[in-house]
C-alpha cells in the first residue's frame, strides 16, 4: 500500500515539520512494516510552467518526425516573447497546454534543460511528458495535455504536485484496514495523539423503495449490498489532475472519470466499488453462485469457466461480474467517441454503483481459483469493512455529481443481512499478564479505545471490536493492540527460565537427573 503524506495530511494534522521518515518510524514502532519512503520530486527543479503552443512546424527533412514548434510562457521566460521549442512528439495540437522546462531546469535523473542546436535550429527548453518528470504511469507515455484552463506561467511543479513523499506498507493479512489511507490515517493519528478527520463519517441517505433493483440468492457470500444511480454524466468529463495524481502516487494508472472515481474512493476508504454503465444492465441485479462450467469473460478480455463456489454478479442475461474481483466487459463504463461528421460526443451517461461486502474466504478461492489477483480482492480477502459500503457510495456519488455535472437519482439500494457486533470479555489486567508489564486499567481502556473498540466493565473488560477489524477475535488479539500501541521496544527484557526437573538431582550425579535417553536411529530398509 502506497501513502502519500500529503493525502495523509488532509486526515491527520500533523506538524509541517513531520516528514515521511518521522510518519515511517512512528508507524514501524506501532507494528506497521514501512518499507521505504519514496521522495517524489527528488533532483527536479525549476524552471517549469504551462505553456501554450502557438505554432508547429513540421520539419521534414530528417529520418524521424521532428517538430519546431514555438510555445507562450508567459513571463516565465524573462521576456514574454514565445519558446522556440524542438520536439519529437505528436499528441499535441496547436492551441493545447503543455508542460515546459525551460533553460535551467533539472528534470529527474540529473537531465538539465539548455538552449542547445539541433535540427538545424536552437531549442530553448523542452516540452515534457509524465515520464520525464517522473510522474508514474498514465497510459499515454506522450506528452502531457493539461486542461485549457490554466493560465500560461503557471508553475508546473505545484500544479502536478510533483513534489511528495510516499510510504511504502507492507500490509499483512491481519491488517486489512491498512489498504486504506482511512486505515493508515487512523494509525498515525494514534501514533501522534492527534484527532482523526474520518472520511467515512458522511451523511448518508436512508435506504428506500426506489433504488436500482438488486436480489441477493447467497446472503452468507454477500451479506451487504448498496446500490446508487447517477444520471445525466458529461462523457467528456475528464479525470482533475489533483485526482490523476494521487491515483499516480498509489500505483495506479488513470482510465476514465467513473472507473477513476471508484479506484480513488477504494483507495481512500478500503470499500472496492465497481460503475456498470445502466444502459448496458438488463433488468434486477443479482448475487448467486456460479454453476459449474458457466462461462463469463471479464474486464480483461479474458473468457472464463466458472466454478460453482465462485461467487457471481447477475443480470437477466446471466454473469456481469465476478463479485469482489473483476467486473464484467458487457457492462464497463464505454469510452468517450466522438462522431467525426457531427462533433458530438456519445458515452455512459447513467451508471449504477455498487458498494458491496462480499465473504472473505470466498473471495480468496475465486482469486486464486481463477489466479486473478485484483485491487478489490486484496481488500475483501483480507476483510473489509462492512459499515463503509453506504458511505463509499456516497462518497462516489458526491465525486461524480461534482466532476462529472451529474445528479444523483433519489433511491437507494441497501440489502443488509441481520448481525451484531462482535464482543470480547476480557480481565481488565490480561495485556499485564501477556506482556509481563504493569499497564494498568486506565491505559488498556485507552488504548483499545483508540483502536476504535467500546470499552465498558472494571475488572471485566466487554470490548465491542469495530466492524473494520475483523482480526479482533480473543482476549489475545485485544492484548496485542494494547502492546503494540504502548510499544514493542518498552517491553522488558527477560531471560526464559527452565522448566523445574520432575525431581530433585542428585549431588554424586548430577547429570544423569536430567539426562534423557535419545531414541534409537531407525533401521535401514533399503
Amino acid at each position: 500500500m502506497r501513502v502519500p503524506l500529503s493525502w495523509l495530511r488532509e486526515y491527520v494534522d500533523l506538524p509541517e515539520t513531520i516528514t515521511g521518515r518521522d510518519v515511517q518510524a512512528k508507524l514501524i514502532s506501532a507494528g506497521l512494516e514501512v518499507e521505504t519512503v519514496e521522495q517524489l520530486g527528488s533532483g527536479l527543479t525549476g524552471p517549469l510552467v504551462v505553456g501554450k503552443v502557438l505554432t508547429i512546424e513540421e520539419l521534414t527533412e530528417f529520418k524521424k518526425p521532428i517538430r519546431f514548434c514555438t510555445v507562450d510562457v508567459g513571463q516565465a521566460n524573462g521576456t514574454g516573447e514565445p519558446q522556440e521549442i524542438i520536439c519529437g512528439a505528436r499528441n499535441f495540437a496547436v492551441g493545447d497546454k503543455v508542460v515546459v522546462a525551460l533553460p535551467g531546469a533539472v528534470l529527474p535523473g540529473d537531465f538539465r534543460i539548455a538552449e542547445r542546436k539541433t535540427y538545424g535550429r536552437v531549442s530553448r527548453g523542452m516540452i515534457c511528458s509524465g515520464d520525464e518528470l517522473g510522474m508514474g504511469d498514465d497510459g499515454t507515455h506522450g506528452i502531457i495535455v493539461l486542461p485549457p484552463e490554466h493560465e500560461v506561467g503557471t508553475d508546473a511543479t505545484v500544479l502536478l504536485e510533483l513534489f511528495d513523499e510516499v510510504l511504502d506498507i507492507a500490509v499483512t493479512p491481519d491488517r486489512g484496514y491498512c489498504l486504506s489511507i482511512r486505515g493508515v490515517a487512523r494509525e498515525t493519528a494514534t501514533a501522534y495523539g492527534l484527532p482523526l478527520r474520518d472520511p467515512a463519517l458522511l451523511d448518508v441517505p436512508a435506504p428506500n423503495a426506489f433504488g436500482y433493483p438488486v436480489q441477493i440468492a447467497d446472503p452468507i457470500g454477500c451479506d451487504r449490498f448498496t446500490a446508487r444511480t447517477v444520471v445525466g454524466l458529461d462523457p467528456e468529463a475528464r479525470s482533475p489532475i489533483w485526482l490523476q495524481r494521487r491515483l499516480q502516487k498509489v500505483g495506479m494508472r488513470p482510465i476514465s472519470l467513473a472507473v477513476d472515481i471508484t479506484n480513488y474512493v477504494m483507495i481512500e476508504l478500503g470499500q472496492p466499488l465497481h460503475a456498470y454503465d445502466r444502459s448496458r444492465i438488463d433488468g434486477p441485479i443479482g448475487v448467486r453462485r456460479a454453476a459449474d462450467g458457466e462461462k463469463f469473460t471479464t474486464l480483461d478480455g479474458t473468457a472464463r469457466v466458472l466454478d460453482a463456489g465462485d461467487l457471481v454478479i447477475t443480470d437477466n442475461r446471466g454473469p456481469i461480474g465476478l463479485a469482489g474481483v473483476m467486473g464484467g466487459a458487457n457492462t464497463e463504463i464505454a469510452d468517450p467517441v466522438t462522431d467525426p461528421e457531427t462533433g458530438i460526443v456519445t458515452g455512459t451517461t447513467e451508471v449504477v454503483i455498487e458498494a458491496a461486502h462480499f465473504d472473505a474466504i470466498s473471495i480468496a478461492r475465486t482469486a486464486r481459483r481463477h489466479k486473478l489477483s485484483s485491487e478489490a480482492s486484496k481488500r475483501f480477502e483480507r476483510g473489509v469493512d462492512p459499515q463503509a459500503a453506504a458511505a463509499a457510495a456516497q462518497r462516489t456519488v458526491d465525486l461524480l455529481v461534482l466532476l462529472a455535472g451529474g445528479t444523483a437519482e433519489a433511491g437507494v439500494t441497501e440489502i443488509a443481512a441481520p448481525s451484531a457486533p462482535h464482543t470480547i470479555t476480557m480481565p481488565a489486567n490480561h495485556p499485564d499478564k501477556v506482556a509481563g508489564v504493569d499497564y494498568g486499567r486506565e491505559i488498556v481502556v485507552r488504548r483499545l479505545q483508540e483502536v476504535g473498540c467500546d470499552v465498558y466493565g472494571q475488572d471485566e473488560l466487554v470490548v465491542t471490536v469495530p466492524s473494520w477489524r475483523p482480526d479482533l477475535y480473543v482476549p489475545n488479539d485485544l492484548a496485542e493492540e494494547v502492546i503494540r500501541l504502548e510499544g514493542y521496544e518498552n517491553l522488558p527484557s527477560t531471560l526464559p527460565k527452565p522448566p523445574a526437573a520432575a525431581g530433585s538431582p542428585s549431588a554424586s550425579a548430577p547429570t544423569a537427573a536430567w539426562a534423557a535417553p535419545w531414541p534409537a536411529p531407525a533401521t535401514s530398509r533399503r
